[in-house]
């Protein structure tokens, strides 16, 4: 199965109103990033143990880890929770600076080092989340 395939398969299965806030910020993620890599991430580990939520992945950037040795992943990434939706951003250093640049203006979200949770889309700002995820491709990839 594609990743294109798999993608299309994860947000059918979910249930709405779930459903649509996972395409409609599918949609928006593509928009700003058409060319971007798709990842998708059923969430097993290599022995077939589910140790994550599934999730669906943009862009790429490789991480260098202090033994020397690298890997690719994608620099922002959604996935359906219990309670709602989830967006990664990734390779941002300071853990602070998503909190405090854009957790106020959110909305009803929680914002961590590099996750924002909302139950729904509709309880957040989506310009502020929209710039949160513009800068989190920006500093993983040198682009505006």
């Amino acid at each position: 199965m594609t990743v294109q395939a798999e993608i299309k398969q994860y947000l059918a299965a979910q249930p709405e109103p779930k459903r649509s806030d996972m395409q409609e910020l599918h949609g928006i993620l593509l928009a700003m990033m058409p060319a971007a890599k798709l990842w998708f991430l059923d969430g097993k580990d290599e022995t077939g143990k589910i140790v994550t939520n599934p999730n669906i992945g943009y862009g790429s950037r490789t991480t260098r880890y202090a033994n020397g040795s690298t890997r690719d992943f994608y620099q922002v990434g959604i996935s359906a929770n219990t309670t709602g939706i989830s967006v990664y951003i990734m390779g941002i250093d300071d853990k602070e600076y998503l909190a405090e640049t854009f957790g106020r203006a959110l909305g009803k979200a929680s914002v961590t080092g590099y996750c924002i949770k909302s139950k729904r889309l509709a309880d957040i700002n989506i310009d502020v989340l929209k710039a949160a995820m513009q800068y989190g491709f920006a500093q993983t990839s040198g682009q505006p």
